[in-house]
């Protein structure tokens, strides 16, 4: 399995529905971990990601896979969660 990050930031509804995919997502892949890096609070880290805008934004092994778009649904959400996860299993 590769490496999950994801960039969040705090009281972002998007990064809540993105979490909440997860959880979902975690019953079919429970081996998954992911590293995730709070956009202010761990600029630092952040910073190494410079080509997103929105919040989550998901990669693989250091590969872009999501970036949540404003108004996006939470089956969009879910759907994009879901190609990360299996982009890690690849």
């Amino acid at each position: 399995m590769k490496k999950i990050t994801m960039i969040k930031m705090e009281g972002c509804p998007y990064c809540a529905a993105a979490f909440k995919a997860i959880d979902e997502l975690k019953k079919n892949y429970s081996a998954t971990e992911i590293e995730v890096i709070d956009k202010y609070f761990q600029s630092q880290l952040a910073e190494k990601f410079t080509d997103y805008y929105y919040v989550p934004s998901m990669y693989v092994d250091g590969k872009k896979i999501y970036e949540a778009q404003p108004g996006e649904s939470y089956d969009e959400c879910f759907s994009n969660v879901k190609k990360v996860f299996e982009a890690a299993y690849e």
